[in-house]
């Protein structure tokens, strides 16, 4: 891989980490809005809610039109978007505007992953390790938001949260860059290309229900581990903001790992012993008192986030023909979908404790490892020639020796045809027959004699 085949996944990584920064702080900002506006777990809760509901409805949406066009434009304007949602949504004091401006938010990640995920895995060429760098560009942006929160917040207050709308700025301008030196722009309103290969829908629906388990995990422990471990180990909101920074910076690491780990052992393999130790990693959060809940945290990140970019490329290639589809799924519900469940788990903590509302998510991670059970790996699909190589020169010649006759110029087949013989390497060229001689007799026969 060369530096500028490598440029644009290297700008949609950063990008990446601008959006899902959004995602991140979220659930960053629950326990302020406790503190600060006396919101009970179920009224915290609901604001997680108000970001995931639409962006899981409209996930779906964004997946199939990407699958009909390449949207390079949504890169960008969703992640000012982004952005403003969530800033908007720290600075209003009514909670039906902090509802919509989180909601608003959440569309614009929504927007984000299809287009973002179709764009990485063209730049990709078929590489999970590469793939596993455009993951790992989103989760640090997940690490990213606990202290950016508490820089902001935790000095000026939520009226400071205006703030968080600068790293979509940021974000706005590499995604633009990325989508440029990709070319993308020049194919805005053009037709996404079609893979060859049938759906198995089967299994790419068997993926996506171990896909919810693990976002569910993901989306509670997102929500109430800061302040589950505040009242664990003491220290404050420093002591729940590390607790949260543990959980995603773990995930920044895993999700290379997971890609390096299906090189070589293959993905499934990988996913399902990922899932095993999740089970066992929350079982120790919510069950083992005292200062190691910051270990087994770090171990509940790995568990979470070795599979993340492989339920990507899995889903891909499980739906070879729908690829903004399984990318809006594998990505964007793989994070949105779980904070649906997060108003139920709010509700029982009120009712009862936090450890007792945590409790459900151990047994979520075994339903997941069940329904990957039998799964078997799918083919990857062909990678595309590389812009300007031997090969993509060759698919050239042959698109146009293959053109109808009256659509070429006589001359241009004439010299196109030895060409493509050189080109295609076809061997040593078959030589013409001979003419046949000419009939006794014949004008031309007493012709050759005289000469």
């Amino acid at each position: 891989m060369t530096p500028t085949r490598d440029r644009p996944l290297v700008l949609l990584s950063f990008g990446h980490a601008c959006v899902d920064v959004y995602q991140g702080s979220v659930a960053a900002l629950v326990p302020y809005f406790v503190a600060e506006r006396a919101y009970g777990y179920a009224a915290a809760s609901g604001v997680v809610l108000a970001a995931s509901l639409l962006s899981s409805l409209v996930q779906p949406l964004f997946g199939a039109l990407t699958d009909r066009r390449a949207l390079p434009w949504l890169l960008p304007s969703s992640t000012l978007t982004a952005g403003a949602g969530v800033a908007l949504g720290g600075v209003t004091d009514s909670y039906p505007l902090t509802l919509a401006a989180v909601a608003a938010g959440g569309v614009g990640i929504a927007a984000y992953h299809p287009e973002a995920a179709r764009a990485a895995r063209a730049a990709a060429g078929g590489s999970h390790t590469a793939m596993g760098w455009f993951s790992l560009g989103g989760n640090a942006g997940f690490a990213l938001a606990p202290p950016l929160v508490w820089a902001v917040v935790g000095g000026g207050g939520l009226g400071a949260s205006w703030l968080l709308a600068l790293p979509a700025v940021a974000g706005a301008v590499l995604c633009g860059v990325a989508v440029r030196s990709a070319g993308a722009a020049r194919a805005a309103g053009g037709r996404t290309t079609v893979a060859a290969g049938s759906d198995d829908w089967a299994s790419f629906l068997r993926l996506t229900g171990a896909v919810v388990c693990r976002s569910v995990v993901f989306a509670g422990l997102s929500t109430f581990v800061a302040l589950y471990v505040r009242e664990r180990v003491g220290g404050g909101s420093a002591a729940g903001t590390a607790a949260l920074f543990v959980l995603y910076l773990g995930g920044a690491v895993g999700t290379v790992a997971g890609g390096r780990l299906a090189d070589r052992y293959g993905r499934l393999r990988v996913v399902r012993r990922s899932y095993v130790l999740t089970v066992l990693a929350v079982a120790a959060v919510v069950l083992v008192p005292g200062p190691p809940v910051y270990l087994f945290v770090a171990l509940t990140s790995a568990g979470l986030y070795v599979p993340f970019s492989l339920h990507i490329t899995l889903g891909q290639d499980y739906l070879p023909r729908r690829v903004g589809t399984a990318s809006g799924v594998t990505l964007g519900l793989a994070v949105s979908v779980g904070g649906l469940a997060a108003p139920a788990l709010g509700a029982l903590a009120d009712a009862s404790s936090l450890g007792t509302a945590l409790l459900p998510l151990v047994a979520l991670p075994a339903v997941g490892r069940l329904l990957l059970y039998g799964l078997r790996e799918p083919p990857p699909p062909p990678a595309p020639p590389a812009l300007g190589s031997r090969t993509a020169h060759d698919a050239d010649v042959r698109r146009a020796v293959d053109r109808p006759a009256h659509r070429a110029a006589p001359h241009s087949r004439t010299v196109a045809l030895p060409a493509v013989g050189r080109l295609l390497q076809c061997g040593p060229r078959e030589s013409a027959p001979p003419p046949a001689p000419p009939a006794l007799g014949s004008r031309t026969a007493h012709d050759a004699d005289v000469r």
